[in-house]
């Protein structure tokens, strides 16, 4: 039996003061489409912790699910009707899950009303970075003045203990050397790093650690943010949110995951070998403890199998050493520092990074847009990434999201073709996910893939 609960809440710190059009647009007497955005933002934040994957799975769960957005002098009050008792400790809301839901109340609204102005442009390229720029801007994320310290954890929600380990002693390590920590803000991978980045920091007496967490509507509530998060930023698709990744972050670090860790992975190097980011100083660091060697290598021998050696040259292999993560994450945030004040570019955004406008716009992973991807070797390297990054945004999508989880049970599994030479190593690849239990949280239903490959 579910444990809810009724409860009226307030921002704690401060939010800025609705205006009476916002308010209007977050109800369901508004626009429809933006209150149940925050909705689904909402409840998945109340649901930290739960260990499901399946967003179409929790949204049906708390079908009566209500919140109610209160205009007051002071500024706003949300009105919680059958929420999940576990947000709660003795009728009061834990502090992180009260921070996080309005941050997303933040986010919400700014995104539909910024949607409306003059200035936003999302036809052109510069216009779609501009407006990353803002929303993060928004959030409070830049910091200027501070010398590039952020670290992207990217890796799975499905891992296995040992695994998990092993990114809290990585995070450790960059936690004593000072360095923050940027995930996509969920379990696994995502909670690791900033886990053990905290205690170092504590050891370090560092009050400010930073623990930045960068999700989209589509995968929060299969991915719910992790308590450790003290700053969350809601971006309105997937491709914003890749983009806000590698603008924000000054390095990144790849851990053992799934079809997710693999798009995040393909979106980096397909940016990197575009060829006006050649010279550009970006720290990549592929990493896990032994038991993930197999996996490591397979990663490496598909992104060698289709992007070539060239994209294998844009980063490290480093197998069970955490110091030694870190210690080569520190020596290239030296570089980035120093390039960046070279090129007098901003710390806190990296303007200088060429993002070229395929990695930009959303993909809409229907069935047909699936087929239609062009996976063949004769595409430039960086091309070739971007649509191989679209394959497994759509897997993604039928895997964990609501809306592509109803499009497999309507039509089907998703047919992606490609030439042999690409259709080979990627199967490779999927089929070992699936034996590693790469795919789904451990301990839930048997997985049933939801595409097909064919050559």
């Amino acid at each position: 039996m579910r444990n809810v609960i009724n409860v009226s809440v307030t921002p704690k710190g401060t939010l800025e003061t609705l205006s009476q059009i916002e308010v209007q647009q977050l109800s369901e007497a508004g626009s429809g489409s933006t209150y149940r955005l925050f909705r689904q933002c909402a409840l998945a934040i109340l649901n930290t912790g739960v260990q499901i994957d399946n967003a179409k799975a929790i949204l049906e769960a708390y079908q009566d699910f209500d919140v109610r957005i209160h205009q007051q002098e002071r500024g706003v009050r949300l009105e919680l009707i059958n929420a999940p008792a576990d947000a709660f400790v003795d009728g009061e809301m834990i502090a992180s899950t009260r921070e996080m839901l309005f941050s997303a109340l933040r986010d919400v609204v700014y995104t539909e009303s910024e949607l409306g102005s003059p200035r936003i442009d999302l036809a052109s390229s510069t216009g779609i970075t501009d407006y990353v720029f803002h929303l993060l801007r928004n959030a409070r994320t830049m910091r200027p003045g501070l010398e590039p310290k952020m670290v992207v954890c990217w890796g799975g929600h499905s891992i296995d203990t040992e695994e998990y380990k092993y990114t809290k002693k990585v995070g450790h390590e960059l936690g004593l050397r000072s360095l923050d920590i940027c995930t996509g803000c969920g379990p696994g991978v995502m909670k690791g790093p900033m886990k053990g980045a905290a205690i170092a920091h504590a050891k370090q007496r560092i009050s400010t650690g930073r623990y930045l967490g960068l999700t989209e509507p589509g995968i929060i509530a299969a991915e719910a943010p992790n308590p450790i998060v003290n700053e969350l930023v809601i971006l309105p698709d997937i491709e914003k949110r890749l983009e806000a990744f590698v603008r924000v972050g000054h390095g990144i670090i790849i851990f053992p995951g799934g079809v997710g860790t693999a798009e995040e992975f393909l979106y980096l190097l397909g940016i990197l070998l575009h060829p006006d980011n050649q010279s550009l100083p970006f720290p990549v660091v592929l990493t896990g403890p032994s038991s993930a060697r197999a996996y490591l290598e397979q990663l490496h021998d598909f992104v060698g199998a289709t992007l070539g050696e060239q994209a294998q040259q844009r980063y490290e292999v480093i197998i069970d050493d955490p110091a030694a993560v870190a210690r080569h994450m520190a020596k290239g945030l030296r570089e980035v520092t120093d390039f960046r004040r070279a090129h007098n570019d901003a710390y806190h955004f990296n303007w200088l990074l060429k993002i070229d406008e395929g990695f930009q716009y959303p993909f809409d992973p229907t069935h047909e847009n699936m087929a239609s991807l062009q996976l063949s070797r004769d595409l430039p390297p960086h091309e070739l990434a971007a649509n191989l990054r679209r394959a497994f945004s759509g897997i993604v999508a039928g895997n964990v999201k609501d809306k592509g989880i109803r499009r497999i049970e309507e039509h089907g599994v998703y047919q992606i073709h490609g030439d042999v030479s690409v259709t080979e190593p990627l199967g490779r690849l999927l089929e070992a996910f699936v034996a590693q239990h790469r795919m789904k949280l451990p301990g839930g239903a048997e997985y049933v893939p939801c595409y097909r490959v064919v050559g």
